[in-house]
């Protein structure tokens, strides 16, 4: 796992790039769904005629279709696409936000690395290892075991480093901050590493399926209920871009 190169998000979104499953994941839900790009704030690689937007959120809220949202990403090249998870109506008001909780494996207490304090401290900052990718996928599927009892339309997302799990029931739409807030805290309290923010709605991006993790190279992967039990990020052909030589895959920390 690593950095994309420019040339190869260029080769992801102009070749591999799926408009098609995407459009069947937002289904009816895309109307007035917006969308946001960042340049290369993690990576420092982006192109030099948008150097002054490099750590910039860049919107996207005017486009006709989905073919042209990849046109869009083609030119700016991003490290990393996302759409908005709120509901806006025909005046820009939010309406309502989609439910998420954002696993990650940096914030898994490693048996061997420690906790995300420990690994800041040498400096390893956001990395993460198999042990702990392989110990945030299990906590993901007992976490969506965990919520079935109080949903039941959600759908599971490799993000290119850990899980993120969607909530479509209708209901959860219109969930306040307060209360997005409590079940964050009551997930937590379960034992599950998950972003508060993320689940109270204070952040309202989240990645976008099928996309690039450029910092990763990894695609932005939706996942079976069934799938989550055997998944192996490192080596599933599904979510490993074509321009990576699988050859140089090893077991160091990412």
């Amino acid at each position: 796992m690593r950095y994309a190169t420019l040339a190869e998000r260029k080769e992801f979104y102009t070749k591999e790039f799926k408009i098609g499953s995407l459009a069947n994941w937002f289904g009816d839900k895309m109307d007035r769904t917006k969308f946001a790009l960042i340049m290369g704030k993690h990576t420092n690689i982006f192109l030099d005629k948008y150097k002054k937007d490099i750590s910039t959120t860049i919107i996207i809220d005017q486009y006709n279709g989905l073919t042209d949202i990849r046109k869009q990403i083609i030119d700016f090249l991003p490290e990393a696409v996302y759409y908005d998870r709120n509901r806006y109506d025909e005046t820009g008001q939010k309406i309502g936000q989609e439910l998420a909780f954002d696993l990650d494996p940096e914030n898994i207490n490693c048996p061997i690395h420690g906790t995300l304090e420990d690994k800041i401290k040498r400096g390893q900052g956001l990395s993460f290892c198999k042990i702990e990718l392989e110990m945030v996928r299990k906590k993901t599927n007992k976490l969506y075991k965990y919520l079935e009892g109080t949903f039941s339309a959600m759908r599971i997302v490799y993000s290119g480093r850990g899980f993120h799990l969607h909530v479509l029931d209708e209901c959860s739409y219109g969930l306040n901050t307060k209360q997005r807030l409590k079940l964050a805290r009551e997930v937590k309290h379960a034992g599950f590493p998950i972003d508060e923010w993320v689940t109270s709605g204070e952040h309202r991006l989240i990645r976008l399926p099928y996309s690039l993790n450029g910092l990763v190279s990894r695609i932005v992967l939706p996942l079976e209920k069934r799938e989550i039990e055997r998944f192996n990020a490192i080596y599933d052909h599904r979510c490993i871009p074509k321009f990576l030589d699988k050859s140089s895959f090893n077991g160091r920390s990412v």
